[in-house]
């Protein structure tokens, strides 16, 4: 007995080593044509199968299936399904309603109006069924001294490429009625299916149709996929002998002897083609084509061919409109101009760069909100319009728009191109922004009446670029910059002016930019909370046009009063401050400073005013 059961255990390691491992594949049918798919099991793995989408095993389409309906064992050949206990409906199997059941294959269970069929397919290793008799590949000039001899016929196909495209609402959608399209269109082709490769080699089928229905399904050959779409990325022609004795579950003897699998070249997406596959109306003796199937079949491929490349074409210029609407919230025009259609460029790439950012922030948000309390999508309604003045300006000027936070807007200057103009551009945009909120408060119907805001502008080192995570990732910047101009931004409430810039900020504006344009002056040293060492802080003024009251001699005296006040002469600083017209309210920080101490300096004074917050 001893020697009989070794005597089979030795025949049995040997069939397993000779034949390829077989795995199981269980494909759905549901009550429309369209309603299918199939999906390989694994052995020894669990899926759940119901109505949600990111199920494994998702029947969107039955809504007699529970939205998580059963769960399905692999082992040993035959696969246990386990009704759930949220399941509203029986499984049926063998004609009885059952709440489990151990499915071999050939046999199949149904739920609802959906029936789904468990079959034994061989595992690709990587490529299954016998090898082709033939192989053809084929470029683009070769397919275009192709004729149709049906052109007439192809042409009313093609007329409804554009719904095809235009009204699938989802990407399965689109599938459908690519393959609807390509059965019409190529009249010998008996299946169609949309696949991409998966792991291990494997194909992953999206969907697939057959032109008689009760034919059941195909299993593409992952040989032939994986030649078109990850090797060659050109169109791929295989036909096998038509007397091939090969296992039945290949596409080489399931009713088909040829195939021919067409790239869908998009950049958004990974490799994905259009996988067709026939009879030849006359047998295959000698391994070779016959001529006249041989020109069905180049016309039948470069048909495809043209349908493929002008969907992938729509789908990259749809890709391409989302992303340029989406950066165009960021960049200027001349950026996207300078891009073009390259929106993974280097250029966007995080570097290393000089960068003026700016913070801008409202004023009165908090009382707004408490008024509106009763009406808060009127009220997101006009914040929306306050960051919409911010972006607009941002944007008129060349900078680029980092973030939102809450009422607040973040952006900067000097990426993705540097320029010396960058930090002149950053106080022009602060400027207009200012003027338009300023415009806003002379007329009582306008809905950002009542909101003010603060600046808060610095210049200097940063990390500028697409930053974030394999998962969200943004246009912004990064860096001590950052921080400093959120902090300036904090500090135009307790100074009491609308734009605050650091000290390079403001040399460069003294250096560069026109006085007809804007002026600055130097407000006060300041230790910001938290933060170690000092800083000087200046205020962005307007021109002397549209601040008449406030004229260059008085800037002078001002800042001769800040340095009477850091070097601690007090007495003079409090005349030279109060030499400000009564409406300049900057004045107002320094001079509650030196009337709390009395007009005398401590014995340890240095300078330096720390704020006790942010």
């Amino acid at each position: 007995q001893l020697s009989t059961l070794n005597s089979q255990l030795s025949t049995l390691n040997s069939q397993l080593s000779t034949n390829p491992p077989f795995v199981l594949e269980l494909t759905a049918q549901g009550p429309g044509p369209d309603q299918q798919w199939s999906r390989r099991l694994a052995p020894g793995e669990s899926y759940e199968l119901g109505r949600q989408r990111h199920l494994p095993l998702c029947v969107a389409w039955d809504e007699r299936v529970s939205r998580r309906h059963a769960r399905l064992r692999v082992a040993n050949g035959h696969v246990l399904v386990e009704r759930l206990p949220e399941a509203a409906n029986p499984i049926f199997y063998g004609g009885r309603a059952v709440d489990e059941c151990g499915v071999r294959p050939g046999e199949q269970f149904v739920i609802g109006g959906t029936s789904f069929r468990l079959t034994e397919a061989a595992h690709d290793a990587p490529s299954p069924g016998p090898l082709p008799v033939e192989e053809l590949t084929f470029d683009r000039q070769e397919l275009r001294n192709v004729r149709f001899s049906d052109a007439d016929k192809r042409i009313e196909v093609l007329t409804r490429l554009p719904e095809v495209i235009w009204g699938a609402r989802t990407e399965s959608e689109l599938h459908e009625r690519l393959v609807d399209l390509i059965l019409t269109g190529v009249e010998h082709a008996e299946a169609v299916a949309i696949v991409e490769p998966d792991e291990d080699d494997a194909v992953r089928v999206l969907h697939w149709d057959r032109r008689r229905a009760t034919a059941g399904a195909f299993r593409p050959s992952a040989r032939l996929v994986g030649d078109a779409l990850t090797k060659r990325r050109r169109s791929v022609l295989h036909v096998w002998e038509t007397h091939s004795a090969a296992p039945n579950d290949y596409t080489a003897v399931a009713g088909f002897d040829w195939a021919y699998c067409t790239p869908v070249a998009e950049q958004a997406a990974g490799p994905w083609g259009v996988y067709v596959a026939g009879r030849l109306g006359t047998p295959l003796p000698s391994g070779r084509i016959p001529p006249e199937e041989g020109g069905q079949l180049r016309a039948d491929v470069k048909f495809t061919e043209f349908v493929c490349e002008i969907v992938g074409t729509v789908r990259r210029l749809n890709e391409l409109e989302r992303q340029r609407a989406g950066f165009r919230q960021f960049f200027a025009p001349p950026i996207l101009a300078a891009l073009g259609d390259d929106f993974g460029s280097e250029l966007l790439e995080p570097r290393e760069c000089d960068v003026t950012v700016m913070f801008c922030d409202l004023r009165g948000f908090s009382q707004q909100a408490e008024e509106a309390a009763d009406d808060l999508p009127g009220l997101l309604e006009r914040v929306s319009r306050a960051l919409g003045v911010m972006t607009h300006w941002i944007l008129h000027y060349g900078g680029v728009t980092g973030d939102f936070q809450g009422d607040a807007a973040l952006a900067f200057w000097g990426w993705p191109f540097a320029s010396d103009q960058s930090p002149i551009n950053a106080c022009r945009a602060a400027l207009a922004i200012r003027r338009s909120f300023a415009e806003a408060q002379e007329r009582a119907d306008y809905p950002l009446r009542n909101f003010r805001m603060g600046i808060g502008i610095a210049h200097g080192r940063a990390v500028a670029g697409k930053i974030g995570t394999s998962e969200q990732v943004k246009v912004t910047v990064f860096g001590p910059v950052v921080n400093l101009a959120s902090r300036l931004e904090g500090m135009t409430k307790p100074l009491r002016v609308p734009i605050a810039l650091d000290a390079a900020a403001a040399e460069i504006v003294r250096e560069r930019m026109p006085a007809e344009e804007g002026r600055v002056r130097k407000l006060a040293r300041v230790l910001p909370y938290g933060m170690e060492s000092p800083i000087d802080v200046h205020e962005l003024l307007g021109p002397l046009s549209e601040t008449p009251d406030l004229t260059d001699e008085h800037l002078r005296r001002y800042e001769e009063g800040v340095e009477h006040f850091i070097a601690g002469r007090w007495e003079e600083a409090y005349r030279r401050l109060h030499d400000m017209p009564a409406d300049d309210q900057a004045q107002d920080f320094l001079a509650l400073v030196i009337a709390q101490h009395n007009r005398c300096a401590p014995p340890d004074w240095d300078g330096v005013v720390r704020l006790p917050g942010k």
